[in-house]
């Protein structure tokens, strides 16, 4: 049995043209992507050049946007809002790209984050030098992702909008795929041992073949000379102002086991069930099996390989492990960056605010 209504229903056509008004505007919170490309602040004599994407929440509208293998669908340039949730930085693998984690950067901004996706200069797709001499290369990345904290920081259009916690510090996150996970555990307080990585191709090779491969073609020798002292950890600087961190595929076989159990700010760690390239039982399972901290989590994600947290690129991109582009069969993609982008919304909102 139905209730009577008390609904006027003369107002009906009143009320339809209401609704259908309100559909065609924007809502009042409502918020688009901005996108600018950044410079990095020299702190040395001898830094490169380097360069960074920031993401904002804009009211501006977005457009798609051609950029390469990755489209974005932001406001060139757009006008920002003046106070964001937190500052976010994303690193990226090695020899990859800044443009590459569209969906998860737009998302974060989308709901009122500043994101700034790091250029990691000598190892981005078009110079690979940096790989060459791995003692610097493990030390220089988490290093280029504090120099973009501190040209945000020091910069009066960003730094005045970036929320503060309690202890009056700003609120700032960090997410990396591969060797951007290493980079954001290193940014932690993880600290990686190079005789780790000798012994680790010199008796795993055929269980973890690509990244096995890929340090003798680049810089197998150099880890040989260079990992004298079985153990010794490099003197790898930790950022303290990172307060929470998501390593996404992490390159992790590098770490100590000690300096992995120090870490304390919270960590969600997430790999591919059919990464090839890292293979988890190496990486991110050794990770999480030394982590100490309560707020440490591993997802294992079924039928995912190694690219499954970048977005799909346009093209076909050759990498050690196959097209960048290709998924295991039956994987989709698209719907995983969705979930993902959730997750990490929700992720930051709770261990950042």
């Amino acid at each position: 049995m139905l209730a009577r209504s008390t609904f006027d229903f003369r107002a009906l056509p009143l009320v339809m043209a209401a609704a259908c008004l309100s559909l065609l505007q924007p809502a009042a919170n409502a918020s688009e992507v901005g996108f600018r490309r950044m410079t990095v602040a020299a702190s040395a004599a001898n830094d490169k050049p380097a360069h960074f994407a920031l993401y904002y929440p804009t009211p501006d509208a977005a457009r798609l946007i051609p950029m390469g293998p990755f489209p974005q669908t932001v406001a060139i340039n757009g006008a920002p809002e003046t106070k964001f949730k937190g500052l976010i930085l994303i690193s990226h693998g090695t020899a990859s790209v800044d443009l590459g984690f569209a969906t998860l950067a737009q998302a974060l901004a989308r709901d009122g984050y500043l994101v700034a996706s790091v250029e990691h200069v000598g190892d981005t797709w078009q110079d690979q030098s940096m790989r060459a001499t791995p003692r610097r290369y493990f030390a220089e990345r988490p290093r280029q992702v504090s120099r973009v904290i501190d040209t945000l920081l020091a910069d009066p259009q960003w730094s005045p909008g970036i929320a503060h916690g309690a202890d009056g510090r700003p609120l700032i996150g960090a997410l990396g795929h591969s060797a951007g996970g290493y980079t954001v555990l290193a940014l932690a307080g993880g600290k990686p041992v190079l005789s780790r990585m000798r012994t680790h191709c010199e008796t795993e090779a055929e269980l973890d073949p690509v990244l096995c491969n890929m340090s003798r073609a680049t810089g197998g020798a150099s880890v040989q000379a260079s990992a004298t002292a079985d153990g010794q950890e490099e003197p790898v600087q930790a950022d303290p102002r990172v307060r929470a961190v998501m390593a996404l595929a992490p390159m992790g076989v590098a770490f100590s086991a000690s300096s992995l159990a120090s870490i304390t700010v919270p960590v969600a760690i997430y790999a591919g069930e059919k990464d090839t390239f890292l293979v988890p039982r190496f990486h991110a399972q050794w990770v999480m099996q030394n982590m100490r901290g309560a707020s440490t989590t591993l997802q294992l994600v079924p039928n995912a390989g190694h690219y499954a947290f970048m977005d799909t690129p346009t093209m076909d991109l050759p990498s050690p492990d196959g097209s960048v582009a290709s998924d295991p069969k039956g994987f989709d993609r698209p719907a995983f960056l969705d979930r993902l982008a959730q997750e990490s919304i929700a992720f930051f909102e709770k261990n950042l605010r």
